[in-house]
Order: C-alpha cells, then sequence, then structure tokens
C-alpha cells in the first residue's frame, strides 16, 4: 500500500536504487551481484510488482553489456515469515491486543519460507549463478490467509470467530487473490539443489 501511494518513490528505490547499486558493482568489478526480487514481480499488478520486474530486467541486461566482469543473478520468491510487515506479525498483534483479525479476501493464498530459509537459499543461488539467471525457491504449496489467520488464533487460546472475530478488509490496490512464481513464457530448469530452480524464457 505504501508504494501504491507513493509511485515515484517506489520507481526510485526500486528501480533507480537497484540501477545505482548495480553499476557501482559493475564498475567496481564486484565478482557476483544478487538482486532479490518478489513473486509480485511475475505478471504484475502492482506498483511494486512492476518496479521489480523491471529491476529484474535490468539486472539481466548487465550480464549482456560488453566488457562486463560481474555475474548478475536475480533471486525470485514469496512472503518470508516473521520478517517486517509480515501478515503473521500484524496478526500477532491483533490477537495479544484483542483486536479483530483482518484478512482481506477468504480466497487469499500466499506462499511462505522462514528467514532461515530465505536467507540460505539466497547465499545458495549466489553460489550457484553464472550470470543472468532467475533463481526461484520452491516454497511447496500456498497457504489461504484465513486458514493461517484461524490457526493462529487457536494456538493462542481463542476460537475464529468466538471471541476473536476475523473481518474481511476487501483487497489493497493492486493487490492478486493468488501470487505466480513464473511469467508466462518462462520454463523451470532443475538444478543440483531440490528447493532451488532458474526459471527461463
Amino acid at each position: 500500500p505504501m508504494m501504491e501511494a507513493n509511485p515515484l518513490e517506489a520507481v526510485n528505490v526500486n528501480i533507480y536504487g537497484t540501477r545505482n547499486l548495480a553499476d557501482c558493482a559493475a564498475k567496481a568489478g564486484a565478482e557476483k551481484f544478487v538482486m532479490i526480487s518478489t513473486d509480485k514481480a511475475v505478471n504484475p499488478t502492482s506498483i511494486m510488482g512492476a518496479t521489480k520486474r523491471i529491476a529484474e530486467i535490468y539486472i539481466q541486461s548487465l550480464n549482456m553489456t560488453p566488457q562486463n566482469k560481474t555475474a548478475f543473478i536475480t533471486t525470485r520468491f514469496g512472503n518470508v515469515l516473521g520478517s517486517n510487515g509480515s501478515v503473521t506479525e500484524i496478526f500477532k498483534k491483533q490477537i495479544s491486543e484483542g483486536e479483530s483479525v483482518t484478512v482481506t479476501h477468504p480466497e487469499m493464498t500466499r506462499y511462505f519460507m522462514t528467514i532461515p530459509e530465505a536467507c540460505q537459499l539466497v547465499l545458495e543461488a549466489g553460489t550457484m549463478g553464472k550470470g543472468g539467471e532467475i533463481f526461484l525457491f520452491d516454497m511447496g504449496i500456498p497457504v489461504k490467509i484465513l486458514d493461517l489467520a484461524r490457526n493462529m488464533i487457536r494456538l493462542s487460546g481463542g476460537m475464529p470467530g468466538n471471541g476473536v472475530p476475523i473481518v474481511f478488509t476487501g483487497l489493497r490496490p493492486g493487490e492478486k487473490l493468488f501470487e505466480e512464481l513464473l511469467l508466462t513464457k518462462e520454463k523451470v530448469i532443475p538444478t543440483h539443489h531440490p528447493k532451488i530452480l532458474i526459471a527461463k524464457i
């Protein structure tokens, strides 16, 4: 929502910020540069997704620059549990303060992974990458946000809808009901790591 409300800042941070860092890495002759992207960059419907997709394209294009010595690598994955702004942290706060738990839509689903998983896979992808790849992480089956909310209420000792109400607030601007990991023309190539795949057009 912050990026939807401030599109110019999203462009400055996600596009120009990425370009500045990547250009500096190339100029300094860094061995590798790993960009952290998001599943929202696939068929984007939001400012965040669109700016991240442009950043992905820019990073990939640098691998084709003459005299480039830096391997530019992209990683693309979903939501990280417990990270800043994570839905689990919002639910935890709402439950502990006795508020209604807010879910945007009953059919909303998302992919999740833990912070240690995300860090390990980013480092693995950085090690494996030769330049130009978009690495995808196998995050299993997408989770229904409503189920997540109900389970968190139960784990806190409450009962969903009985004492701890769940309120549906509607989709936020640019938000999708479900996330995708691949563009329409992209195919998946396996790697030696069972949880890391490469997206290839």
